[in-house]
């Protein structure tokens, strides 16, 4: 991974802060975005102490912002004329309907459209970098989601798992597409889930589920290992447009490969950025 950009979102803890750390152990260039400043900036520190590396740069980002995410984009190609791996970690898992600055339901703000806008906006910088790879972290429970656009943002009536799932059902459906999109350019998209992992989205369960969900799931290693595994392994070099369990290739939902509702998703989520 020597000479390679590595941009990871959601890096200060959890899957995001040890894909980020064995990234740079590998020698990538690792490109930390971050919320929160103070997280961010002892993740850093603790990453660069770890592996020894002086490439371990942070850009402070919230995620749920349009404006903030057009910064950081700025500001990552001020700095960097190429980048080699886009992982789109962050995610968000919110008990109680709140509205981003945006007027956007947080979830899907920050699960789909955040990824998907990333992409979009430096999707010439990755074709410019090939061969590149776009990794986008999801969830197996897409498999109970279902894209409703007579509630695509809870208008209607919201439930945190509900719109969790569509929200990562989506990131798989726009994953497919920006994997058709980059035919012939070098650039892969792959998307993946990690298993269930004691990380911090576990925060807003109940306190006993909570406890069982950190007692009992995935630690942030074993989580980390098919993200890993994506950024960096010669065996899924030119691979596109494919669903990974446990570094191992499968097949997402039925509802996932729908053409017409991913066209029409898609259609949405530019039509939200240009709002």
């Amino acid at each position: 991974m020597a000479a390679k950009v590595c941009l990871i979102t959601g890096a200060n803890s959890g899957i995001g802060k040890v894909t980020a750390r064995e990234l740079a152990r590998m020698g990538a260039t690792v490109v930390m975005v971050c919320r929160n400043p103070d997280a961010g900036g002892a993740a850093r520190a603790y990453i660069q102490r770890e592996t020894g590396s002086k490439d371990v740069d942070l850009f402070i980002a919230d995620l749920s912002s349009q404006k903030a995410i057009r910064k950081l984009v700025q500001d990552v190609r001020s700095k960097y004329a190429h980048l080699h791996v886009l992982i789109n970690n962050a995610g968000i898992l919110c008990r109680k309907r709140t509205i981003t600055v945006d007027g956007l339901e947080t979830q899907f703000a920050v699960n789909l459209l955040a990824p998907f806008m990333l992409i979009q906006s430096l999707h010439d910088v990755l074709e410019a970098s090939a061969p590149a790879r776009v990794i986008n972290v999801t969830s197996k429970m897409h498999r109970q989601g279902k894209i409703d656009f007579d509630n695509l943002q809870g208008e209607k009536k919201y439930d945190m798992f509900k719109a969790y799932n569509q929200a990562k059902l989506g990131l798989i459906m726009v994953t497919y597409e920006w994997a058709r999109r980059f035919q012939g350019t070098g650039v892969t998209a792959n998307c993946l889930h990690p298993g269930v992992v004691a990380t911090g989205i576990g925060r807003e369960f109940p306190g006993l589920v909570r406890f069982f969900w950190n007692l009992f799931f995935l630690s942030p290693e074993k989580g980390a290992e098919t993200s890993i595994y994506l950024a960096s392994s010669p065996e899924v070099e030119g691979i596109t447009g494919r669903y990974f369990q446990v570094r191992k290739e499968m097949k997402s939902s039925q509802r996932s490969y729908d053409r017409v509702t991913t066209e029409r998703l898609w259609a949405v989520c530019e039509d939200l950025l240009r709002a």
